[in-house]
């Protein structure tokens, strides 16, 4: 048994196996390669037989989204090293052998991501990890090399191989023990910031994760669902209410969540303003079911809420505010 197993959830991504199978398949010698299929109705199965017969297909028998299709189909991966893959990532020469010799050595580093550029402008990060993530103080996701809506170019500026708080399940490494210990994903995200909760959960529990700048891919973001989509937009703002109910310790849990209530009240007039009436619509629907959630996801909490998960105060403030669109350590 090889140590680590390339995981490619896939739902009617043909075109998108045709296009980033063959890099991962090149350069991913040290991997067993599976794609797990959410029932695609298109011809995914067919591609794989036909041209990548080297690559082990795990059936799923519906679609069930990205957080429990990981679930489903990690119950039958037993490699103990889990390389959790886009089906629009493109991989390059040696990416897997920083994050082996981190897993071997460091014990303690239970989650990895790699260095994410863009694929359509290569010399920039990419929205969705781009070189580690973290958050703020009321729960708002940022990464090194992007805050917000401004990506930076990738000057070397972040070589360093540091801790990090979240790994982008654009390309997330996890140790097959602690995804088990954790559960896998929470199922009830569907989709869109299960990661950053997955990453959340570990760190109560005393787990790091880390940021490795010598193992470089290329996503296209967006490939399943754009930021123009609606459907988006209630996803983020309903599972970032549902994490901080889950994640934040005690005596911040009310606060920051009636605070990021009233923040999200201002994203939605601010859609109005710009005439994108149905995201404004999606705020209000996200609001509404998360209200629905609210106390199953309290006896989800674990009892073990650390205090120092946030980098900064408010990114909110500095960005809009202070003009900060560079990440400050």
């Amino acid at each position: 048994m090889k140590k680590i197993a390339v995981v490619i959830l896939n739902w009617n991504g043909a075109q998108l196996l045709e296009q980033f199978l063959p890099s991962v398949v090149a350069y991913s010698e040290e991997a067993k390669i599976y794609v797990a299929d959410n029932a695609s109705t298109d011809h995914s199965l067919q591609i794989i037989q036909s041209k990548f017969p080297q690559v082990t297909v795990i059936k799923n028998d519906k679609n069930y989204g990205f957080a429990q299709g990981y679930n489903v189909a990690l119950q039958q991966v037993e490699e103990p090293y889990y390389a959790l893959v886009n089906s629009d990532i493109e991989v390059t020469p040696n990416w897997l052998l920083p994050i082996l010799s981190l897993l071997d050595s460091e014990p303690e580093v239970g989650i990895i991501q790699p260095k994410i550029l863009d694929f359509k402008n290569k010399e920039y990060f990419e929205y969705a990890g781009a070189a580690g993530g973290f958050i703020d103080r009321f729960g708002y996701p940022y990464c090194r090399g992007r805050i917000f809506d401004t990506v930076e170019k990738d000057n070397g500026q972040y070589n360093d191989a540091r801790d990090i708080f979240w790994a982008s399940g654009a390309c997330l490494f996890i140790r097959k023990s602690i995804f088990r210990e954790l559960n896998g994903f929470d199922k009830d995200f569907f989709a869109h910031q299960e990661e950053i909760d997955l990453c959340w959960r570990a760190f109560n529990l005393g787990y790091k994760a880390r940021y490795s700048p010598d193992s470089v891919v290329y996503h296209v973001g967006g490939a399943t669902l754009n930021e123009s989509n609606p459907k988006k937009t209630f996803l983020n703002f309903r599972n970032s209410l549902l994490m901080l109910t889950k994640n934040l310790p005690e005596k911040q849990l009310f606060p920051i969540i009636l605070m990021r209530l009233f923040l999200d009240g201002l994203a939605g007039i601010q859609f109005l303003l710009k005439g994108k009436f149905a995201h404004c619509g999606a705020i209000i629907k996200a609001h509404f079911e998360y209200y629905t959630l609210i106390n199953k996801n309290l006896k989800k909490r674990s009892g073990k809420q650390a205090h120092n998960y946030y980098q900064s105060g408010s990114i909110v403030y500095r960005y809009f505010l202070k003009g900060g669109t560079i990440f400050a350590s």
